[in-house]
Formats: C-alpha cells, structure tokens, sequence
C-alpha cells in the first residue's frame, strides 16, 4: 500500500509543478505602439524593473548591473521590461526595455505602489523571483539558468 501512494505521488509530482506561482499580467507596449500581454513573451526569460522614474538611484544601479552581462542575457532571449509608477522618461541604456502600459497598475500587481523592484519570470510564466534591492547580474543569470522551465529542458528522458 505505502509503495502504491509512492509511485502516485512521484507520477503525480511533475504535473503539478509546472506553474507554481503565476506572474501577475501586465500589458506592454511594442515598437508599433499596439499593447501587448505578457502571454506573448511565454518562452523567453523576462526581467521587470518597477521603479518611480528612469533617474531612480536603484533603478540606475540595476540597468548598470544588467549591462554587466547583457550579451548573455541576449543570448538566452532574455526580454526586458521596464514599469513606471510615477514619471516616465529616457531608460539610458543600451539594453532595449520594453514598457509597460500602466505603470502605476504593474507597479501595485507586484506590490510595489512606490520606491523600486525587480521581478524575473520564468519562460513558463513562474515568477521566479521578486525583491527591493538590486540583484548582481550573475545573480540574474543564475535565477533564469536554474528556472524549472530550464532545468526541465535539460534532464534526460
């Protein structure tokens, strides 16, 4: 008997891991001006930066530790979205942000009605990982190449 509940539940395990902790949706805007769902980026990496304008400190600091290792991040079709709550502006950068439509309405769906975040989703729309301080970019790197939809990936049959 204890054998049978198991092989049920490891049988039943995978199935239930696939989205664990849903990312909230958010509408971005595409190079045409049209508004876009988050469901379209479903397969690519995402990182959202919420802050309450491009000249935030902490924003700042977390578009410079992107550019650390941004060829990676390219390389692994990593998007980049940027939400914000108060005054919109120039991202200076050479990393192309895609942004959101209503910052303010991201910003409180990520819990951060003001000051800064960052939210890296999984390839299979997990949220993966949310925090107020700016992450390391190999910290970055490490959360999108340990996803489960990664790791799924690379485990044998």
């Amino acid at each position: 008997m204890r054998v049978l509940l198991l092989a049920l539940l490891l049988v039943a395990q995978p199935a239930l891991a696939e989205v664990v902790r849903p990312a909230p949706d958010l509408a971005w805007i595409d190079s045409k001006g049209a508004k876009k769902p988050l469901a379209a980026l479903r397969g690519k990496p995402v990182v959202v930066l919420i802050a309450d304008s491009p000249r935030q400190r902490a924003f700042r600091a977390q578009v410079g530790q992107l550019q650390k290792i941004y060829e990676r991040f390219a390389a692994q079709g990593v998007v980049c979205i940027a939400a914000f709550s108060g005054e919109q502006g120039v991202i200076p950068s050479n990393i192309p942000f895609l942004t959101v439509s209503d910052g303010p309405t991201v910003a409180s769906a990520f819990d951060t009605p003001s000051g800064f975040a960052i939210a890296i989703l999984g390839e299979d729309g997990n949220l993966d990982y949310i925090g107020n301080r700016v992450v390391p970019a190999q910290r970055i790197y490490d959360i999108i190449d340990n996803s489960y939809a990664r790791q799924k990936q690379l485990r044998r049959e």
